[in-house]
């Protein structure tokens, strides 16, 4: 009986999506019934030569050769990934396997992924593609339902392989001309360089050239203590036409740049009554935007001091093993079409049974007996 291969990003989602539709036994590496074949990869199994396996005159970094801009890009196995290699090409070319089925994670990467192990294997079995951001099990019925043809999805490997390759050109060629530079009085002094690396540090290096030219500036505030029949409460002056402007980047509506101003504010007021009043009007507010994963670790770091590591960690342990978030690793703050709108089974369920995070930042699940991780 023909059987379909279907291709994860990662054993978790292998192990979900084999929950979701029944059935398979584990072996070694992979997971079978008697209609499906299933395996996983382990993130990128592959990736791009580095520029002196492409060829020997680039092993000594010299900005003679600068820059390299190879005519075809090579990719080879990963360090350490030989075996999960070896059981995908494996289960690729048995003969009971048909059609292949692309279901690692719903993103630019998770297509890149898939393409370098199918066109490394050398397989020309058809593919379909498997698309769900949720894996729930009803989520991942209904998109298996609905496979779509891999060539719809073409474009987004072609934009997946331009980042990589992007990615190489810039960071390597400046990496090597840096160094170069750098190196240029003896020495050997590596200076890494990349398109995301870069200008994150311009951001840092701009912001500490502002802080060193920074000069200080005397400026004044008017403080009032006013009294009323319950006590007294602080008061401070403020401009109430205050606006922004370029000549005064550091302005504030309470803060006054003349001493001879400050006082006279505070002659004016010194001594004299004043009325307080206090004006309402409703309002309406939109609600508020779901995290991205920058916006969830920026108000985790606020609110209970989590490094961002520690909340990406806790987010996809709630991702993939309590479903209890979408995919965590995006900057989108939309829930996908296909998440189900029902709350989660675990609601209804006593307090001490739920889903918890524990104080090593690790999230656990009690149960009745003891403590679960």
């Amino acid at each position: 009986m023909a059987k379909s291969l279907i291709i994860t990003e990662k054993p978790s989602v292998a192990r979900d999506i084999a929950g979701a539709l029944e059935g398979f036994a584990e072996h070694e590496g992979y997971w079978e019934n008697d209609a499906y074949l299933m395996t996983f990869a382990v993130g990128h199994l592959f990736e791009l030569l580095q520029p002196e396996e492409l060829d020997e005159k680039f092993k000594r970094w010299t900005l003679d050769v600068l820059p390299i801009i190879p005519d075809r890009f090579e990719i080879k196995k990963k360090k350490g990934q030989s075996e999960r290699i070896r059981i995908i090409e494996k289960l690729l070319e048995r003969k009971d396997v048909d059609r292949v089925v692309n279901a690692c994670d719903a993103g630019r990467e998770g297509e890149l992924i898939f393409r370098y192990v199918y066109e490394l294997a050398r397989c020309d079995k058809p593919v379909l593609r498997l698309w769900t951001s949720s894996l729930t099990d009803a989520a991942i019925q209904q998109a298996w339902s609905a496979l779509r043809p891999s060539a719809a999805f073409d474009r987004l490997a072609d934009a997946a392989r331009s980042r990589a390759e992007a990615d190489w050109l810039v960071g390597l060629n400046s990496t090597r001309a840096f160094t170069c530079f750098r190196s240029r009085h003896g020495g050997f002094n590596i200076t890494a360089a990349g398109r995301v690396q870069t200008p994150t540090l311009a951001i840092l290096a701009k912001r500490e050239r502002e802080i060193a030219a920074f000069k200080p500036e005397d400026y004044w505030e008017v403080h009032a203590e006013f009294g009323v029949a319950n006590g007294e409460y602080p008061g401070k002056w403020i401009d109430v036409d205050f606006k922004k402007n370029k000549q005064q980047p550091h302005g504030r509506a309470e803060r006054v740049w003349d001493k001879a101003t400050a006082e006279k504010i505070h002659q004016r007021c010194q001594g004299k009554a004043g009325t307080v009043t206090e004006e309402t009007k409703p309002t309406k507010q939109i609600a508020p935007q779901l995290y991205d994963l920058t916006t969830l670790q920026r108000e985790a770091s606020s609110r209970y001091g989590f490094s961002a590591k520690r909340t990406l960690q806790v987010a996809q342990a709630l991702y993939e093993k309590y479903k209890m978030l979408t995919y965590p690793r995006t900057d989108s703050r939309y829930l996908p079409e296909d998440f189900d709108p029902a709350p989660p089974d675990w609601l209804d369920q006593p307090e001490e049974t739920r889903p918890r995070i524990g104080k090593g930042g690790g999230v656990h699940y009690a149960v009745a007996e003891g403590q679960g991780e």
